[in-house]
Formats: C-alpha cells, structure tokens, sequence
C-alpha cells in the first residue's frame, strides 16, 4: 500500500513539474505573438489604425469591438521616441509592452489631465544622456523608460455608442510616433 502511494506521489510530482515546465517554456516558443502579427501591418516608429476586429481576422485576439484602437510598433536604437495621442470625447488610454508582451506602462486621459497625452519613451541609458540641467525635464514633460529596445504601444479610444466609433477613430488619426532627432 504504501509503494503504491509513492508512486501515485512521486507521478503527481513529476507531472506538476512538467506542467509547470511547459507553461513558463511555451511562451518564449510561441511565433505568432502580438509583435509578429502586427509586423506586416505596421512600419516601426509610426501610429497605424487596426482594423475592426473579428473573429477570424483580428490582428490581436481578445480586442474590444467597443474601442477604435491604434498601435506603434516602436525602435528605440535611433533615439527617443515622441508620442503625441489627441484625447477623444470618451475614453482614451495608452498602454506600452514589451517585445515579448510584458505591460510595463500605462496611461489614460484622466491621469494625463490634458487635451492630448504626450510623452517621451526612451531606454534608461537615453536618459542618463539627457542633460542634467535640463529644467523641463521634470517638471514638464513625462518620461517613460523602456526596459528593450522594442515593443508596442496600443492606444485606445472608446465608443460608448456605436455611432461614435467614427469620432474615436478620428481623435486616434492624430496619434504620432516619432524618433527625436538630437538638435
């Protein structure tokens, strides 16, 4: 009775091993990402408008049909980045992950406080090269460091109604995604 009951422990470990296995493995395995399916739709360092989504062709999967959504897929080896994102009548948010999907920003109109949501996105490294006596570096401009030197940016725009998708998508046409270029 008792090697019986070994064995039913010792199956249980290993199964919950390989499990655990798989489940902390697969992700890094996995091709089809949110950065490779937006790669042919949209060009680095500029804000492109997704399609609405469907179930069969929709770029992300799991997306809201209730928001207008935008996304730049962002570079930073030439330098910081820019983001400019008008704010629309209803809700706006703006999101930032990594190239392998890890969330590490978040910001929305009500905490930006503003008509438009600006900010600049740099590595930690671009911005120890900013000038230290920079005076509007704090004070006035919002700075969000990447930890990679790719990722997305998804900006959303809600619709509480579906008769004003049209003036989210258009808040969301404004959108810039630049490098700064040092002057």
């Amino acid at each position: 009775m008792i090697r019986l009951l070994l064995w039913v422990l010792g199956g249980t470990l290993l199964g919950g091993i390989v499990h655990l296995a798989t489940v902390l493995i697969l992700p890094s395995l996995a091709t089809q990402d949110a950065y490779s399916r937006l790669a042919p739709i949209a060009p680095v360092n500029a804000v492109t408008p997704l399609p609405p989504p469907t179930a069969e062709t929709a770029a992300i999967p799991f997306l809201d049909p209730a928001f207008a959504i935008s996304v730049c897929r962002y570079d930073l080896t030439e330098g910081p980045i820019k983001l400019s994102v008008p704010v629309s009548p209803a809700y706006t948010s703006v999101s930032f992950y990594t190239r392998s999907e890890v969330a590490y920003y978040a910001i929305n109109d009500r905490a930006a406080g503003r008509r438009v949501i600006e900010l600049d996105l740099m590595t930690n490294e671009q911005r120890g090269d900013l000038p230290g006596d920079e005076e509007v570096t704090a004070a006035d401009r919002l700075i969000v460091e990447s930890p990679t030197l790719t990722g997305l940016i998804l900006i959303k725009a809600l619709a509480p109604e579906a008769g004003m998708l049209p003036a989210a998508r258009s808040a969301l046409a404004g959108a810039r995604c630049q490098v700064q270029h040092p002057q």
